[in-house]
């Protein structure tokens, strides 16, 4: 396989990935009709840990853990999904879901910093200009004209705690991407992160989850949540740190809140403006600026 194919397919797959997660608001705000956020988590990761056991078991991908690497995994799971989510959902709740947006997408802004630091990973002032022009698109799809944005502290340094576990996630997943497959690592990942949200789960959802009675459509919904969401997408994001590095996979998860609108204006029914096509254009312009490279600096580092 060539490097222009191969890397080809990386984007695709990382492009993939953000559709997965675009997608996956919706198919939660199905579910979430039915069961608390906590008890969503905790099914999602419990039946794509499942899944992905049953697979690498009967493809015979299973691989074993070196003891010295297990502080990493359950460091991996610590910041996301487990403090990555508390850090949205509690950020959520005190400011308006626009200024979340944005906040969250600080994360492709910042990581480059931490993946100079910690792997050398270097931009280009090209790929710099289209962070910051993804980032002021993101600004101009998720506002309306004459919004204002309500600033809660508490609610700014919850998502802040979202955008510093985010980050590290990436940091982590580098170093174990270069020991195990993206399956063992999404699996180990999931299977602890379940751990994590089991006493959340009992504490404070126990009751309405064991009242709960969901229809068939919301166990698909949930069914697809696990498949794509909390496997597919995370395994395929990690190859892209892999190949791409930490500060490109990251940009992409701007394009996130545009296919979300899209699913939501074709599943739910949401509005759809021309403020928002032309933030989308502004976005995935950024996106193309971020990437590109000379073809004689083709070639993307790697640091082991």
């Amino acid at each position: 396989m060539s490097n222009g194919y191969h890397k080809f397919v990386v984007y695709l797959g990382t492009l993939a990935a953000m559709f997965f997660w675009g997608i996956s608001f919706v198919w939660t705000k199905i579910v979430f009709d039915y069961y608390g956020p906590f008890t969503t988590l905790l099914f999602r990761l419990i039946i794509s840990s499942a899944l992905l056991t049953l697979y690498a078991r009967f493809a015979k991908k299973k691989e074993m853990i070196a003891k010295e690497d297990w502080p990493f995994f359950f460091l991996l799971a610590f910041l996301e999904p487990f403090c990555y989510f508390i850090g949205e959902s509690f950020g959520l709740l005190l400011v308006s879901s626009t200024l979340a947006s944005i906040m969250i997408a600080l994360i492709p802004v910042i990581a480059p910093v931490f993946a100079y630091l910690f792997y050398k990973e270097k931009l280009t002032p090209v790929n710099i200009l289209g962070l910051l022009i993804s980032f002021l698109g993101l600004g101009l799809f998720t506002t309306t004209k004459g919004t204002t944005l309500e600033a809660s502290p508490r609610g700014l340094l919850f998502l802040l705690f979202a955008v510093i576990s985010g980050i590290g996630y990436s940091i982590v997943a580098k170093r174990l991407s270069h020991r195990y497959r993206p399956l063992t690592i999404v699996r180990i990942q999931n299977l602890i992160g379940g751990l994590y949200f089991l006493p959340f789960m009992a504490v404070f959802e126990w009751d309405k989850t064991l009242s709960a009675q969901p229809p068939a459509s919301v166990i698909v919904n949930l069914i697809m949540l696990a498949l794509f969401g909390s496997s597919l997408a995370f395994i395929l994001v990690t190859i892209s740190i892999r190949e791409i590095g930490i500060s490109k996979t990251n940009i992409f998860t701007n394009i996130i809140p545009i296919i979300t609108a899209v699913s939501a204006y074709f599943l739910l029914g949401e509005g759809f403006s021309d403020r928002k096509l032309v933030g989308m254009a502004v976005i995935i312009s950024g996106l193309f600026l971020s990437q590109y490279q000379k073809r004689n600096r083709s070639k993307v580092i790697h640091e082991r």
